[in-house]
């Protein structure tokens, strides 16, 4: 046989029996009726031949592919590797195979690769981070795959769509309010691009931590950044360049913070002495950098393990069930550093 591939007829012939019962056995129908030594068997001679299944075969047999595709929007940030080592971990668990995609952070790519993962007949779809927000509205629906959005709300009419993640907003409150409470008064937040709506959210919470200190909110404070290392470094000038400095940011991400402390210790801008900087997700270089960071953890494994959750339930009841709770968010947790230490001469 060698030059050519397996075939479950071969299976077959060399277990002596009939083509499906090799099905049966093979494809895990328990409702056949098959003893445990034809079984042994047939399992045996799969063994001896290197007999691999037919994955395609399997899953007309099954309706189902036991595959999930994950698309994410970048693989540069530690964050998503992270969280898609958690998503394919628990995956695993189910006995689920994980297929990813990554949208090189362009809203218009990220819907094109869900729709990708559709054609390959993944039995759910989990998206990562997404940027594509409106973009997705009315195509959902008619992609007929359980999807759930990690980190980004969706829409409640969207039937077979839901999300779960850090609950931005309370991060963003906590963030900022720690800040307050360690006398800082001129506190600035460097942004991701303005179209996330994980982005959004944790301005409210800056926001809403602000009003609760009975601090005036003030858009000259807010610096647009990128997401990623340059753009954290990019903001210092814009921070040093005000009138009146802030003594204090609130990052959107880790990656922003780290460029912004990379920045300051370039520029000769003691980290907290002159400037205390708080990051969020709490990526492994949070606590490498230098000072080492304040942050904002997320709960990656929960998240992860919740994703998977939901697309399972998804596919158990075909998202008929009504669910209360359709965006499940998650705290997260603030990590204190030294990054947010006693800050000097420029004070509050």
């Amino acid at each position: 046989m060698a030059g050519r591939r397996i075939t479950s007829y071969d299976v077959a012939r060399e277990a002596g029996v009939s083509q499906t019962t090799v099905s049966f056995v093979l494809n895990r129908v328990a409702e056949a009726s098959i003893s445990d030594e034809t079984r042994r068997r047939v399992m045996a001679a799969a063994e001896r031949l290197g007999y691999v299944p037919d994955a395609a075969a399997q899953a007309l047999v099954r309706g189902r592919t036991h595959i999930i595709g994950v698309v994410v929007t970048t693989l540069k940030d530690p964050f998503i590797g992270a969280l898609v080592h958690t998503i394919e971990s628990a995956a695993h668990d189910e006995g689920y195979v994980v297929i990813l995609a990554s949208s090189d952070d362009v809203p218009e790519r990220e819907v094109a690769a869900a729709r990708m993962l559709q054609s390959r007949r993944v039995d759910g779809v989990i998206i990562a981070s997404s940027r594509a927000g409106a973009l997705y509205k009315g195509q959902l629906e008619r992609m007929r795959v359980p999807l759930v959005v990690i980190n980004s709300l969706v829409d409640p009419s969207e039937r077979l769509v839901f999300s779960v993640g850090v609950d931005n907003r309370h991060g963003g409150q906590v963030a900022t309010s720690h800040l307050v409470e360690r006398g800082h008064r001129r506190i600035a937040y460097v942004t991701s691009p303005p179209d996330r709506n994980d982005n959004k959210e944790r301005m409210a919470g800056y926001r809403q931590a602000l009003s609760e200190a009975g601090i005036a909110y003030s858009p000259s404070l807010v610096v647009r950044g990128t997401g990623d290392i340059d753009g954290g470094q990019q903001a210092l000038p814009v921070l040093l360049s005000m009138d009146e400095p802030p003594s204090a940011v609130f990052c959107y991400n880790d990656l922003t913070a780290i460029g912004l402390i990379d920045a300051a210790r370039r520029g000769g801008v003691a980290v907290p002495g002159e400037m205390t900087v708080v990051g969020f997700d709490d990526i492994p270089f949070a606590q490498l950098c230098d000072p080492p960071l304040t942050t904002i953890a997320q709960p990656i494994a929960e998240m992860g393990r919740k994703a998977i959750d939901r697309v399972l339930a998804l596919l158990s009841d075909d998202g008929e069930s009504a669910s209360p709770d359709r965006n499940v968010a998650i705290h997260g947790e603030l990590v204190v550093r030294a990054s947010s230490g006693e800050f000097g001469s420029r004070g509050v």
